[in-house]
């Protein structure tokens, strides 16, 4: 027996509105799951009015090197010499933290850097206080009291991951620690872990890992407290931010499938009809 058409089309209908209603419950009900996460900041273990002794010490001394790019500014009381000696002999540009542009010496293949009456200078090994002195001394015959500043020009260090400015920092000295870092990329974002921040280092037996936790007070006695050139820092995201993100995706994809039902749903209609 057939059944009278209203019928049929009443019954239909229910089952688009079930349907559809079935779909937009999941998502409202994914949507809504979260996950409770623990007050986290930095140095919970540090007691009130302590002093905590540092093992890290001072950033170790870090010698010239082949293809290092080396600012070598030379100042004294003639302001036209400084300007003959302060123009590179090959001059290259490198990108600052600040985004302005610098030229500076190279160090080419044999260690040497070419300076105006100095002629080749051998620069390799050594570290930036001790071709300070050896400048000063060589330049002094020239230039009345000179006074020399060498720093590093290709020197970086990444920063990546759950912070306010991933950015690649210039490191024209040695000292520069892992929470100056975070604090130039505008400090970890709510969304990071504090206990988990790694930082990958290029040594000469490939790459090595080394993990802070910097809700514990232990990372100022840490021997990676220092940072080097070439180091990255990548600042992972906290539960919170990974289930958020998963909820997104499960968001996305119940859209996608409520849109594919309503095609569906809209092509039987008129299939029906």
């Amino acid at each position: 027996m057939i059944k009278p058409l209203h019928t049929f089309n009443d019954n239909r209908g229910f089952h688009i509105a079930f349907c559809s209603g079935a779909v937009l419950f999941f998502a409202i009900f994914f949507s809504s799951c979260k996950t409770s996460q623990s007050t986290s900041y930095y140095f919970k273990t540090v007691q009130r009015d302590t002093v905590i002794g540092s093992i890290s010490g001072k950033a170790e001394d870090l010698k010239i090197k082949k293809n290092d790019l080396l600012s070598i500014n030379f100042s004294s009381l003639n302001r036209d010499e400084d300007n003959i000696y302060n123009a590179p002999a090959i001059a290259l540009s490198s990108i600052t933290g600040n985004g302005a542009y610098n030229s500076g010496y190279l160090v080419d293949a044999n260690g040497n850097v070419q300076l105006h009456r100095l002629g080749m200078v051998y620069v390799e090994g050594m570290t930036r206080a001790e071709l300070k002195n050896k400048l000063q001394k060589d330049i002094g015959p020239y230039l009345k009291d000179p006074v020399i500043t060498v720093r590093y020009l290709n020197h970086k260090i990444t920063v990546l991951g759950e912070v306010i400015k991933p950015q690649v920092i210039s490191m024209p000295e040695e000292q520069l620690s892992i929470l100056e870092v975070l604090g130039t990329s505008g400090d970890v974002s709510l969304n990071a872990r504090r206990d988990n921040i790694l930082v990958i280092r290029e040594t000469e037996t490939g790459k090595e890992f080394r993990r802070f936790n910097l809700e514990n007070h232990s990372v100022f006695s840490s021997d990676w407290y220092w940072l080097r050139p070439g180091d990255v820092v990548y600042v992972e995201p906290n539960d919170k931010k990974i289930t958020e993100e998963n909820r997104n995706r499960r968001q996305q994809t119940l859209a996608i499938a409520l849109s594919a039902l309503s095609v569906v749903m809209i092509i039987l209609n008129r299939v029906i009809k």
